[in-house]
């Protein structure tokens, strides 16, 4: 925030407070044209304290355009064209104290008023019976965690209101493949912009013909109450006629331990590259998607479906994920 002072803007949205009293603030950093009728891209980490790559994947990201700004006049020109939004540490308690949760022992995952429409896998779906078991979703009658309400407040600041906007929230988890997930978590239906996502997985696949990505629902792989972007997709449909796209990027961090097994003794090891070369590399390899996010955003209308082409990508999109 301070090697791009002259280009970006930044705020502190709410404050994270430990149990001793100590207090985090939870940062959104802004770059580009604040101007409502350009699209918009989202980019969030630090959501489960212990899955730090994700944090670490945003800020890397933000850091190679602050360092681009001083030099790379294409990028000027594209920002004049998008808005970009980055909260890279959305769970500062968590990550402090070491935890999936935040401070109050809450998952910010499943704490957004959204509930199943289906049966979900016993606790990693979702429980409301303790704080001192994984997967916590706070008491009934509460309000969301401040953590996220801070990022419905920039979502709907920053990004609901505009005809096109696309976020991606960066985690870690089990797998060896990394994962690009879309809504929904609580219900295997399809979302309303099926066919957007499909678009947007098509120009991927032609313009990065190698990558390892796999796209799908993420109810393809479980079922979960409340998914905070399964919450703020259904209320960008309530209050938007644009197009929200949430993504989710599950990288696999089977592939950190399979190189490295003395990492399952370490709880940050399960969930992170703790060998420098190997973080690099990660680092490296998602940045590619990261910025083909905003230059996808920037020329959004050139690649969403239109009347002709919406059902074609429909019916696709069906067949290969439903």
């Amino acid at each position: 925030m301070e090697l791009g002072a002259g280009h970006l803007q930044s705020r502190v949205v709410r404050t994270a407070t430990l149990p001793g009293g100590a207090t985090y603030p939870i940062y959104a950093v802004m770059l580009g044209n604040a101007d409502p009728a350009v699209p918009a891209v989202g980019y969030f980490g630090g959501v489960h304290g212990l899955e730090r790559i994700g944090s670490e994947v945003v800020i890397a990201y933000l850091q190679s355009l602050v360092m681009r700004l001083q030099w790379d006049s294409t990028l000027h020109q594209q920002l004049e064209s998008v808005r970009m939004v980055f909260m890279p540490i959305v769970n500062p308690g968590g990550m402090w104290l070491g935890t999936r949760a935040n401070p109050r022992g809450v998952d910010l995952m499943r704490n957004a008023p959204v509930d199943a429409l289906e049966p979900v896998p016993f606790l990693v779906g979702g429980q409301r019976m303790s704080a001192r078991l994984p997967w916590y979703r706070g008491a009934v009658s509460s309000a969301m965690e401040v953590e996220n309400e801070a990022v419905a407040e920039v979502v709907s600041s920053e990004m609901l209101h505009r005809q096109f906007s696309v976020a991606v929230d960066c985690h870690s988890g089990f797998g060896t493949r990394d994962r690009i997930w879309f809504p929904y978590a609580h219900t295997r239906t399809p979302i309303g912009h099926l066919a957007e996502v499909h678009a947007l997985k098509s120009i991927f696949a032609q313009s990065h013909s190698h990558h390892r990505y796999t796209f799908e629902p993420q109810s393809q792989q479980y079922l979960a109450h409340g998914d905070l972007w399964d919450h703020l997709y259904r209320k960008a449909c309530e209050v938007n006629r644009g197009v929200f796209l949430p993504l989710t990027l599950e990288m696999g961090s089977w592939l950190w331990v399979k190189k490295n097994p003395r990492q399952l003794f370490s709880r940050h090891g399960i969930f992170n590259p703790l060998i420098e070369h190997r973080q690099q590399r990660v680092l490296r390899q998602h940045q590619q998607f990261l910025d083909f996010l905003s230059r996808a955003a920037c020329g959004h209308h050139l690649w969403l479906p239109q009347a002709d082409t919406r059902a074609q990508h429909h019916a696709q999109a069906l067949q290969d994920w439903y």
